[in-house]
């Protein structure tokens, strides 16, 4: 196992026992893949999404903590994005209070967060219907218009990274199986990962959950 990987289960001990998800809040883990694209290295990180589930503020606010500061929602780009929909999605549901998301690796103004985006989405609709995000399946991609998922880069540095985390399936954009630098299919294979296209948020959250949106 990667060094970094290693430092994952320590830190998100400490993350689940610190004050940074609202006490009694009620959680989601959301797994998310990333790159580092100095060194070509795919990121596996658990991001904590806490519910207060308060009748105040509403409609209900996003916060993220990063290493003791706290931002807003006009500063979380995609992160932003993919709570609007989620919200949009699930306005029946009226969804009032705080969530507090935090994460290890992810950082607001890092260059790889909107291929975070749609799994993003797939954690906060999840949050709100009270739906859990099964573990063993990851996904990739920009969060389009109309819950369409885009395309990204990186993605078989991402499937080692959740390869070496014991996850079985990655959900990429449709389309990417095969490009001039990969064949996700051949990948898949030598890492016994399976490797699904998903065109929309609608199609990830039936695979990682079990349950229509």
């Amino acid at each position: 196992m990667h060094p970094q990987a290693l430092l994952i289960v320590p830190l998100l001990t400490t993350l689940l026992m610190t004050v940074a998800v609202p006490a009694h809040a009620e959680y989601i883990e959301l797994p998310v893949l990333a790159a580092i694209g100095q060194n070509n290295l795919g990121v596996f990180e658990i991001m904590l999404m806490g519910w207060d589930r308060k009748s105040d503020p509403n409609p209900v606010q996003l916060q993220m903590n990063v290493a003791g500061v706290r931002y807003g929602k006009t500063q979380l780009g995609s992160m932003a994005q993919a709570f609007d929909y989620a919200v949009e999605r699930t306005t029946g549901l009226r969804p009032t209070g705080t969530v507090v998301v935090q994460g290890i690796t992810y950082r607001p103004t890092g260059t790889d967060g909107p291929s975070a985006g749609a799994a993003m989405a797939v954690g906060f609709i999840a949050m709100f219907k009270g739906d859990r995000i099964q573990r063993g399946t990851a996904l990739t991609g920009t969060l389009e218009p109309g819950g369409r998922i885009g395309w990204v880069g990186a993605i078989p540095d991402k499937i080692r990274a959740a390869k070496r985390e014991g996850y079985h399936t990655v959900l990429v954009p449709r389309g990417q199986l095969h490009s001039a630098h990969w064949n996700l299919i051949e990948l898949g294979f030598q890492l016994n990962v399976t490797v699904k296209e998903v065109d929309t948020i609608d199609d990830a959250y039936l695979l990682m959950t079990g349950k229509n949106p």
